[in-house]
């Protein structure tokens, strides 16, 4: 009789573009969700947490690859008779869900809906160096509301979130476009909807990676990779492709206009030169924002920057019904964001930013990271984006059958969270827990009592709960908690009637460094009444917190 085949055991590991997140990193992701969630709540929007689960019908045109709905998303189907039962998936972003939620409750719910999700979001894609299959969202949306203040609020809220976890002015710039503006300029070319306009589209969607050059190669004939292989272009003439492309650098253009005035003084200007527009000129002349004997002034170039961007956009799209009313929309959201303080040193006009350009309607928002990190092979390079979104007016449509406007904005958790820690915002390693050691196992209730106490007056604790036999060995299982304290009470030490209180970071430091008569100066063990337990450890954290501001 043959031997029954021995299972072999399952390999421990995360399956491939999944992680695992331990203490510090879920402390820290937790603590910054609820610091975005109080800004988020602070405007007015209340939270809403739907399924992790949509059907694919649900989940409609915008997934991935619509005709395989295996791919690109983690979808299966529901077993039933004749294996017809629906197609399910792994939500792949919260937007999705909400158009879904919106028209399934929207009679009992009030218009406008202002709602923020938090929560993960899974894609079935080719995973990378940080880009993993499963990663957090934190979402923030208006649906119903046609409105250019829901869209402005958007990124006010957006610069105040960035700011409330920590990135200040200077480290973000929020960049704002509009899809009409570009559908203008497409109109203006003479390019009529369809294939031509689509490829278009996915050749601007390539401008940061390939730049100025490259579009303006695959806008004609085509160009040469990095691997070599020739690429088509979409053929149009250079006179067509000169538009696009003066769309695309229409905020670099006035960048570079401004920064040369503001280098020279007044009288070294010409007002009537050609190449300053019309609007820049006019300010000139009357010869606001400029210092005595100097050029012109920071705040006066950042009240310019997105009035002279909307200049230039305005006669691109000059003879464009749509184009003329997508500029007219981002006027009206630079006038609101300037009315509440907002002006381009935190949220600027930028035609480069396309976003996806197949979802979006109207406005369209990037938070990106200004600041410059180093990669890995050593370059500097800007940190980049976390935040996308804007208006999606067609989303709730296909559920209803009736227009329904929408604007929103989603927050790459893990990607904002890299940046705080790259600028030293937040430590790899959170505090760990006062840790009572056990110098005798037959008194594990005095220990206990212990540990309610600190725990009552609000202070994260633990007994140790290994084999006590090795004191050493509970010393190292702080160390690996990153533990602040440590208390100690031998059997000596209940007869007194006192506790011994070390203060682990202070030791670490005396240990690191400090000579012999320095460690006797500061000592980091302290022996003190068991009734002061409480305020001795208090003091030692309070001083610890202190030495970190």
């Amino acid at each position: 009789m043959a031997k029954p085949k021995k299972q072999p055991r399952p390999k421990a590991e995360t399956p491939k573009g999944f992680r695992d997140y331990f203490g510090a990193e879920v402390t820290q992701r937790t603590e910054m969700l609820r610091q975005i969630a109080g800004v988020y709540h602070r405007y007015g929007f209340d939270a809403l947490e739907s399924s992790a689960v949509e059907t694919v019908e649900a989940l409609g045109k915008f997934l991935p690859d619509v005709d395989r709905p295996n791919e690109g998303v983690f979808a299966w189907q529901e077993g039933a008779e004749e294996d017809k039962g629906d197609w399910l998936a792994l939500r792949y972003d919260l937007t999705a869900p909400l158009a879904r939620v919106y028209a399934q409750h929207r009679n009992d719910l009030p218009t406008p809906y202002r709602r923020y999700a938090m929560g993960p979001v899974w894609r079935n894609e080719k995973p990378g160096p940080g880009r993993y299959r499963q990663f957090y969202q934190c979402d923030a949306d208006t649906v119903g509301s046609g409105s250019m203040a829901a869209d402005a609020e958007i990124c006010a809220m957006l610069a105040d979130t960035l700011e409330a976890v920590g990135m200040p002015r200077g480290d973000y710039l929020i960049r704002v476009n509009n899809r009409k503006v570009l559908n203008g300029v497409l109109e203006v070319i003479g390019l009529p909807e369809g294939e031509d306009r689509a490829a278009v589209l996915r050749t601007i969607d390539k401008f940061d990676k390939v730049g100025e050059a490259g579009v303006r190669e695959l806008l004609g004939k085509g160009r040469l990779d990095a691997s070599g292989a020739y690429i088509d272009g979409v053929g149009l003439a250079p006179e067509q492709a000169e538009p696009v492309v003066q769309f695309l650098l229409a905020g670099k253009t006035v960048d570079e206009k401004l920064d040369t005035l503001g280098q020279k003084t007044l009288g070294e200007i010409d007002p009537d030169d050609p190449e300053l527009h019309s609007i820049i000129s006019m300010i000139l002349a009357s010869k606001r924002g400029y210092r005595a004997g100097s050029g012109l002034d920071v705040s006066a170039s950042n009240a310019l920057r997105n009035a002279a961007t909307l200049h230039v956009l305005r006669e691109l799209v000059c003879n464009s019904v749509v184009g003329s009313e997508g500029v007219n929309e981002l006027e009206e959201i630079v006038v609101l964001l300037e009315a509440q303080g907002y002006d381009s040193s935190r949220i600027v006009i930028d035609p480069s930013v396309v976003r996806g350009l197949g979802y979006y309607t109207g406005p369209v928002y990037e938070a990106e990271l200004t600041f410059e990190i180093f990669d890995e092979k050593g370059r500097k390079r800007q940190f980049g984006s976390v935040a996308g979104g804007g208006r999606y007016d067609d989303l709730v449509k296909r559920f209803t059958g009736q227009a329904v406007p929408a604007t929103g904005i989603s927050i790459g958790v893990d990607r904002l969270l890299a940046a705080l820690r790259e600028k030293g915002r937040i430590t790899a390693h959170d505090q760990g827990p006062v840790v009572v050691t056990v110098m005798d196992r037959d008194r594990m209730a005095d220990y206990q009592a212990m540990v309610a106490e600190l725990r009552n007056a609000g202070i994260r604790a633990e007994v140790y709960l290994g084999n006590p036999k090795n004191f050493g060995n509970q010393l190292k299982y702080a160390d690996r908690r990153h533990s602040p304290v440590a208390v100690i009470e031998g059997g000596d030490e209940k007869e007194r009637g006192v506790v011994q209180i070390k203060d682990l970071i202070l030791g670490a430091q005396i240990a690191e460094s400090a000579t012999l008569e320095e460690w006797k100066e500061r000592p980091s063990q302290f022996e003190v009444p068991r009734t002061d337990l409480i305020a001795k450890v208090r003091e030692i954290l309070d001083a610890q917190a202190g030495g970190q501001d």
